[in-house]
């Protein structure tokens, strides 16, 4: 066996680093944090070759003392906390003492910084680890940070990088959640000298969402807010219309950090069970500010990952709040007969708009660093920038011209890129507000709703005001039985049928722990078990309202259920359960119905909280507004 030897400290150093920095986006993910924690209100990121040869970092924080720059870059050197017990309360997004040292383990990394009450700002150079220069240099307050050829010291990471596009990509997906996750603080990344994102940094959340996901999700966004004496929730949910195939739109901040947590994930998509189909995922842009001392953020490299003291608690919160916020708001999909066509003009349009008019000068603590890195730039330094000139900001690539070019030129450069925001968006990025009709759930209004008929013995066709609602008649029943069982369930205890032969269930360890464990509730909804030897459990009755449903089938997704459940309202899971198996029995399409069936299916359909999906996520009701039927018909241009 070989012998054991202690490492020398280079290769820990470089071990240590790939925990940290994997790629590019690690690099910005943590400089941008720094500059987050430096109370940062204006941030820049420039990337060249996916940031692989090129990063540049500038903000105007409060910068880094001269004396403790070269600390900085020492291993488990911070200013974030001083003792264990501070990761109990820590609230700045760094705090380990790890990013600067692993950056600089792996590259070419240049800094400059100053304080407000310094007279000077320091630069400091260090490769692979190693210090090479520190001197004084004039520089307006902030920090700049230039890391150049990521992994140079290490090919074999090096290897495992993508494309250039591919991790640009990942850094643009990074700055868009920073910028979501701080709407007060201005972002700017730009891409081999063309700018690709810029948020004002005025504090309006969903100004923010529409500069990155445009104008479709913007426009349907429900507002959410609540607190508890624990947390506070704030921001903005999609509606049913605009979920997605996949959580990558799933958005969420535990005090500011952008964070991956299957227990938020659940909670929200629990909320939007009943309102999307299966396999399609909500949009969401929540914050969530929690006392650090409910929070254990070390538990991750990345702290992409935390555990929550009191997840119980969040999870059923959070997931009241959103069904809550839902239930609040017409949920009718709007059918549009504008052709495909003219639909991607109209996005092609925008996105042009939005391209040009986001194209912005450069503030002016940007121009005084900027100028302060170039004259710090010595003739025979390895680090001599080049920067690409443009005529305009949306020329092709191919005009671009590789030649150094003052900043003052840029900034006239950047005025002459303008145009007309087109669909009556404003300057800032506004979305309009969208006008209210009367609902038509309201009241007063079911007096005006008018049957039309039944078409294709499966759509009924409802008149009120200027729409056309069609209604799904399978869904709609669905729907309603769904409701009656629930309503049944939670106001009295089931009654059971007696079913013979018995059904007989082999459980695992797991299963037959959770049925002893919540034996009792399956007893109250009218479930009769015995232990019938070895892993085999006898069924012998089943809830009597259950007609047609397959008793060993719910009880076994009940229990799986019950496995991944986080909360502790567990009646009203099974309830829920086993109500979405009566829909069962509701009428099919292609059946035909009376008018005096159907007025009573949709009146009572129109009574409940939420009549617009049936419980698997489907639609039950769609509309057309006599708008568009006119302009089909050329009735209006």
């Amino acid at each position: 066996m070989p012998n054991i030897e202690i490492l020398d400290q280079q290769t820990i150093d470089k071990i240590a680093a790939g925990e940290v920095i994997e790629r590019p986006s690690s690099v910005v993910k943590e400089l941008v944090e720094n500059a987050i924690d430096a109370r940062a209100s204006a941030i820049t990121v420039e990337i060249k070759e996916g940031g692989i040869s090129f990063i540049r970092i500038t903000d105007n924080g409060c910068g880094i003392e001269a004396d403790q720059v070269s600390l900085a870059f020492l291993r488990h050197s911070t200013s974030k906390i001083r003792n264990v017990e501070d990761l109990l309360t820590v609230s700045s997004l760094g705090f380990r003492g790890e990013a600067l040292s692993s950056i600089a383990a792996v590259s070419q990394v240049e800094l400059i910084t100053k304080t407000s009450s310094a007279l000077s700002g320091t630069r400091y150079v260090i490769e692979g680890g190693t210090e090479k220069s520190s001197e004084e240099i004039g520089a307006p307050e902030g920090t700049t940070f230039l890391v150049r050829n990521l992994f140079y010291n290490t090919p074999a990471r090096r290897k495992f990088l993508k494309t250039p596009q591919t991790e640009a990509g990942y850094i643009g997906d990074l700055l868009e959640r920073l910028a979501l996750s701080h709407p007060e603080i201005s972002f700017k990344l730009i891409v081999n000298n063309q700018p690709k994102l810029h948020t004002s940094g005025n504090s309006n959340l969903k100004e923010v969402i529409y500069h990155i996901y445009g104008r479709d999700i913007a426009a349907n966004l429900i507002e959410v807010q609540g607190e508890n004496e624990w947390f506070s929730i704030r921001g903005f949910i999609g509606k049913p219309l605009i979920s997605r195939g996949n959580r990558n739109f799933e958005n969420y901040f535990i005090n500011g950090r952008y964070i991956k947590s299957s227990l938020i994930a659940k909670s929200i998509e629990e909320a939007y069970q009943s309102f999307v189909m299966q396999h399609k995922y909500p949009f969401t842009v929540l914050h969530i500010s929690i006392n650090g001392t409910y929070l254990d953020v070390n538990v991750h490299p990345t702290k992409m990952e935390l555990r929550f003291q009191n997840g119980e608690e969040v999870y059923q919160f959070l997931s009241n709040l959103l069904r809550e916020s839902i239930n609040q708001n017409e949920l009718v999909y709007q059918v549009s007969l504008e052709k495909e066509r003219e639909e991607k003009a109209r996005q092609e349009r925008e996105k042009k708009a939005h391209l040009t008019s986001s194209h912005k000068a450069p503030e002016p603590f940007e121009v005084k660093r900027l100028e302060a890195v170039k004259q710090a730039i010595r003739k025979d330094s390895p680090y001599e920038p080049k920067y690409e000139k443009t005529k305009d900001f949306v020329q092709k690539p191919s005009e671009i011209v590789e030649e150094e070019v003052t900043f003052a030129s840029q900034i006239k450069l950047a005025d002459v890129a303008t145009t007309k925001i087109e669909n009556k968006e404003t300057e800032t990025g506004e979305v309009p507000e969208i006008e209210q009709s009367r609902k038509l759930l309201d009241e007063a209004s079911r007096k005006d709703h008018r049957i039309i008929g039944q078409l294709f013995d499966t759509y009924w066709l409802v008149e009120f005001e200027d729409h056309l609602y069609i209604i799904d008649q399978h869904a709609a029943h669905e729907k309603v039985l769904y409701e009656r069982m629930l309503s049944s369930l939670g106001t009295k205890e089931c009654t059971s049928q007696v079913i013979y032969p018995p059904i007989l269930l082999t459980l695992n360890m797991q299963e037959e722990s959770l049925l002893k464990k919540y034996m009792d509730y399956f007893q109250k909804f009218g479930y009769e078990m015995e232990h019938f030897g070895g892993k085999e459990y006898a069924v012998t009755s089943i809830p009597s309202n259950l007609f047609g449903v397959n008793g060993q089938e719910l009880v076994i997704e009940i229990l799986d259920s019950l496995a991944d459940f986080h909360g502790k309202e567990t009646p009203q899971m099974i309830t829920e359960k086993i109500a979405s198996m009566s829909c069962k029995g509701a009428v099919k399409g292609n059946q035909a119905l009376s008018r005096v069936e159907i007025e009573a299916l949709i009146g009572e359909l129109l009574t409940l909280e939420n009549p617009y999906h049936c419980p698997h996520g489907r639609p039950t009701i769609i509309s057309m507004s006599k708008h568009e039927l006119e302009k089909k018909f050329k009735r209006i241009l």
